[in-house]
């Protein structure tokens, strides 16, 4: 057997090796992740969740050392390229910053080091050409796992400030139209006083006046509560999405009932249903103990739930509590189900769209990880400021999209992950699943 011969059998060796060795790699990444205390997201996501499209990502290393140096097939590259990218997706839904993505990338490589340092020592008459190629292949698997997954993750911020850039153009238009109105009813106004007023300024100065017609009166007032309102909320939103992405709020982690909060915020919102003429249920245990935010959960809960009422036409929501979908122990759920129009109607698209791939790709995982059969990867691309528009009719309102990146940035601060499941015409299913504890000392901003 010539050298070549015995560097191809000694490599294909080492990836029968790792191959067997694969849940012990994987344990010791999950332990040095949980190691860095500059990593606090990954702490509360079960197995599963944690894993991703990593097992599919050291099939492809052992396959490439199988294979060397024959170079690795165009479908087997595109498929490593599309897990890496959808293991971003993934730590992007799950609450994860871009630096923690690096990160984790970065312990995985050391961990599979050590694993090939070990198999150096155990066997030392390799052949010299068998490490160095190993080496190699370690880098590239590495390095473009960690460009995939970083690309992926800033096309998704990407399309969260699409979203944000949609609703402030409306935002203008609407401004703009204000500004339309109010010069309409001035004109008006001063037709109507003629020489008593002389040149109406502004609505303000006109509702000063007694001489104003009682209907125009009425129309001033309507067109200053509506626009006032509406664009106080708007500021609203923006400056709380303003602190969280500047990290001027904290996670203030106690013990608190979650069943208790939730039903009280239930209570407080009966009257908007009922204005609207819909129902309001909850559905969930009395009593609910878990650690963490009590003021953020129910921002969470009330910003969710808020617009769920405004948007939904007929029906109404369902708002449920208890454990997590597949049963994890250490995690909790909350869960808000409604009949409106979907989000992929309007504005919040963009986001929401990722958000309902990344719930697909995650379900798939935990389908294959449960022995299942795995689900087809989700292949709907990311909406860019490029893409075509939605065509089909728009139900929301601008704003949308600020509230549900104010929704995922608080869940981010929770260590929450957020799924979304949307049709359009049927309805909305929005869940966050959350850690039921938290270290003792443990604050995050």
């Amino acid at each position: 057997m010539d050298r070549a011969q015995k560097t191809d059998e000694q490599l294909a060796a080492l990836a029968s090796h790792l191959s067997t060795r694969r849940a012990v790699i994987l344990q010791a990444w999950r332990k040095a992740v949980d190691g860095d205390p500059e990593l606090s997201a990954p702490s509360s996501l079960p197995p599963t969740q944690f894993y991703d499209h990593i097992p599919e990502q050291l099939d492809a290393f052992e396959r490439r050392l199988r294979r060397w140096p024959r170079p690795e097939s165009a479908t087997a590259e595109e498929q490593r390229n599309k897990d890496a990218a959808e293991h971003g997706l993934q730590r992007w839904q799950q609450g994860y910053h871009l630096r923690e993505v690096t990160r984790e990338w970065g312990h995985l490589h050391l961990c599979l080091v050590d694993e090939l340092e070990d198999h150096v020592t155990v066997h030392p008459h390799l052949e010299p050409g068998v490490m160095p190629i190993a080496w190699r292949a370690l880098a590239e698997l590495c390095s473009q796992g960690v460009s995939e997954s970083t690309a992926q993750y800033f096309r998704l911020q990407q399309t969260e400030a699409v979203g944000h850039v949609r609703d402030l153009e409306q935002t203008l238009g609407q401004v703009k139209e204000l500004e339309r109105q109010r010069a309409e009813l001035l004109r008006q106004a001063a037709h109507d006083l003629r020489g008593h007023l002389g040149v109406v300024k502004n609505v303000t100065s006109g509702l000063t006046q007694d001489a104003i017609p009682e209907a125009m009166r009425d129309e001033f007032h309507r067109l200053l509560q509506r626009s006032v309102g509406s664009l106080h909320s708007m500021l609203d939103d923006v400056m709380n999405l303003a602190r969280l992405e500047a990290g001027q709020e904290i996670r203030d982690v106690k013990p608190f009932d979650a069943a208790v909060l939730l039903n009280d915020l239930y209570e407080n919102l009966q009257h908007l249903a009922a204005e609207r003429g819909l129902f309001l249920k909850v559905d969930g245990p009395a009593t609910l103990w878990v650690e963490g935010d009590a003021v953020k959960l129910r921002r969470i809960a009330q910003n969710v739930l808020i617009n769920a009422l405004k948007y939904t036409r007929e029906g109404g929501v369902t708002v449920r509590w208890g454990d997590s979908r597949d049963n994890d122990p250490e995690r909790w759920m909350l869960c808000v189900q409604y009949t409106g129009p979907g989000f992929h109607s309007g504005p919040g698209a963009p986001l929401a769209g990722a958000l309902q791939e990344a719930t697909e790709g995650s379900h798939a995982v935990e389908e294959k990880a449960a022995g299942g059969e795995a689900l087809p990867s989700p292949s709907r691309p990311v909406p860019s400021d490029d893409s075509p528009t939605d065509r089909r009719p728009v139900h929301q309102a601008r704003g949308e999209g600020v509230g549900l990146s104010i929704v995922k940035r608080l869940c981010e601060l929770l260590d929450a992950t957020v799924e979304l499941e949307s049709t359009p015409g049927e309805g909305t299913t929005f869940r966050v699943v959350l850690p039921r504890r938290y270290d003792a000392t443990e604050q995050k901003e």
